[in-house]
């Protein structure tokens, strides 16, 4: 059966999105699958981290739900062993929004965090955020800082012909910073632009990810050019 409606006009139809669960807690995953499968995306589950890996290395996913307190390898160790292989978006969940829990897991690679108990709503939210491009790729050409170059229709950023090891967010992050190439934005317009909200947004997931973002492009992170950081404004790539 091809992808036509029932016209037959052969519209294409939508893909659906798929989200991997890692939670030892049955009772939220439950919860959370059937959350996501009411809004239409395909839901997998794992108990350990352990078997979230084995399942990752089994096919793709477009979303990872972690939980960071997990029995055994516990989510921080997950993260860190996704990001050797993947660039998937990770989504910790954590306990408290105000503990170091949150650095701690952005720092070994998650592009966004949930705590607990959480509003069905947000969580859908923050999963929709990170299955969506932040832009058309195809709108945007390919853009040159200094010795870097950004395809955005491909995703990817290189340096003397070698591609650089960003996540989707990290990616995400530098194209809109370099695509107002001299403008200065802040952290609430760049929350809006890579991660799709700002209401509930969290000014850490920029800082971090700045952060992250420059050990892998600069040349010396503690003193950057390619992202400078205009004191009580914002980021922005000089123009």
């Amino acid at each position: 059966m091809d992808d036509t409606d029932a016209a037959g006009v052969g519209t294409l139809l939508p893909v659906p999105r798929s989200v991997l669960v890692i939670e030892d807690d049955a009772r939220i995953r439950r919860m959370v699958h059937m959350t996501l499968r009411r809004e239409g995306f395909e839901v997998a589950e794992a108990a350990t981290g352990e078997d979230g890996l084995v399942r990752l290395a089994g096919q793709p996913y477009d979303v990872v739900l972690l939980d960071l307190r997990l029995p055994g390898m516990d989510g921080f160790e997950v993260c860190r062993e996704i990001r050797r292989t993947s660039t998937t978006p990770v989504i910790m969940v954590t306990a408290r929004s105000d503990s170091d829990d949150v650095v701690a897991g952005l720092e070994a690679g998650a592009d966004d965090y949930v705590t607990k108990p959480f509003v069905p709503k947000e969580l859908v939210a923050r999963v929709r955020a990170l299955t969506r491009r932040s832009r058309e790729a195809e709108e945007l050409p390919v853009i040159t800082v200094g010795d870097l170059e950004i395809s955005p229709l491909a995703g990817s950023v290189t340096r003397d012909g070698r591609s650089l090891d960003l996540t989707r967010t990290e990616f995400r992050l530098f194209t809109e910073l370099a695509s107002d190439r001299g403008r200065v934005l802040s952290r609430e317009e760049l929350l809006q632009r890579v991660w799709g909200y700002d209401y509930f947004g969290d000014s850490r997931l920029v800082d971090v990810h700045i952060r992250r973002l420059r050990k892998k492009i600069e040349s010396d992170p503690a003193s950057p050019e390619v992202v400078t950081t205009v004191r009580g404004m914002g980021y922005r790539v000089p123009g």
